[in-house]
């Protein structure tokens, strides 16, 4: 598995932690993380509930003090440079965590207020994130009432109104419909092709795919560091699928192999990954599969994040 640890990057650094960890008494959330973050591009965290996602978003916006190591954002190291970092990022928690009371313009308003924007700039800039965000309609309806894809486009809003050169997302899309996610990578793009780095925690593996560059984390450690596409072609395992009938059956036989790391099922197939050491994985697999065709094909995402992590987070 390729851990390039900040190789491949060539441009502006916007992000680079070493060392950065994090404990709550015994448990150590974030442990030893190294990371360089390239300015403009979208850099995703991958993992599951309980990986440490939310806590690095929180240590890099200044929210957690780090137990042990450093954090530098825009070339300047985050300890004693905390107040003078605020206004240059910008964030968007899990949860929508604006005024259910307040209108959708009362919001963008108070947001405005908060972060000093001068009242004659805020109308213009609030007018223009509404126009955007497809919010103009919307703008004297109480945020409490809107659908879960107006909320996601006005929590963006909000978080961007002071037009931050880093902007953190935690898990934003966990609400919303497919269409209204793939609605909000769109407008993503668009702020990162203007320049603004965007760090956003996910555990969906399309959204994962759509990101410049991906940390898998387990445990508070990063187990993979690299381009999509390159961790899926550096995977270290080999990916056989499996089509025939008794399937279930079958698997839980093939999962018993010390070669196997993991099987699921998609529809009619079996999904197997097997371990690198296994030369011929068609041959290690053949023997127990009689009357099914076997096939090796291309690694996904979600294969890479299985081989990571040992298949220890699928049914």
């Amino acid at each position: 598995m390729s851990r390039h640890d900040g190789l491949g990057v060539s441009g502006p650094i916007a992000i680079q932690t070493r060392g950065l960890t994090r404990r709550f008494g015994d448990l150590i959330a974030v442990n030893e993380l190294d990371l360089t973050i390239e300015q403009g591009t979208i850099f995703g965290f991958l993992g599951p509930n309980g990986s440490g996602k939310s806590t690095v978003i929180r240590l890099l916006t200044g929210l957690l003090e780090p137990s042990a190591g450093d954090i530098t954002i825009m070339g300047q190291p985050q300890r004693g440079h905390e107040e003078a970092l605020k206004s240059r990022i910008g964030y968007m928690t899990q949860k929508f965590s604006l005024y259910d009371n307040l209108s959708v313009l009362e919001n963008l308003q108070f947001v405005a207020a908060i972060y000093g924007v001068h009242r004659r700039q805020a109308k213009t800039r609030i007018a223009e994130l509404l126009q955007r965000y497809g919010l103009e309609e919307k703008q004297r309806q109480l945020a409490g009432t809107l659908s879960g894809g107006q909320k996601q486009r006005l929590a963006l809003a909000c978080a961007t109104l002071h037009q931050p050169e880093l902007l953190f997302l935690d898990e934003p899309t966990s609400a919303v419909d497919p269409q209204n996610r793939r609605d909000f990578w769109e407008q993503l793009f668009d702020l990162s092709a203007a320049g603004t780095t965007i760090l956003v925690s996910t555990h969906y593996m399309d959204e994962a795919e759509r990101c410049h560059r991906l940390a898998i984390l387990e445990h508070g450690i990063k187990r993979a560091d690299d381009t999509p596409l390159a961790l899926m072609q550096s995977m270290g395992a080999s990916v056989v699928e499996v089509d025939g009938d008794g399937l279930r059956p079958l698997k839980q036989q093939l999962i018993t192999l010390p070669g196997v790391i993991s099987a699921s099922q998609a529809g009619s197939r079996l999904r197997v990954l097997v371990k690198d050491s296994e030369h011929n994985p068609l041959q290690l697999l053949s023997p127990f599969c009689h009357g099914h065709q076997l096939q090796q094909v291309r690694p996904s995402l979600e294969d890479v994040f299985v081989s990571c992590t040992g298949g220890r987070h699928v049914g």
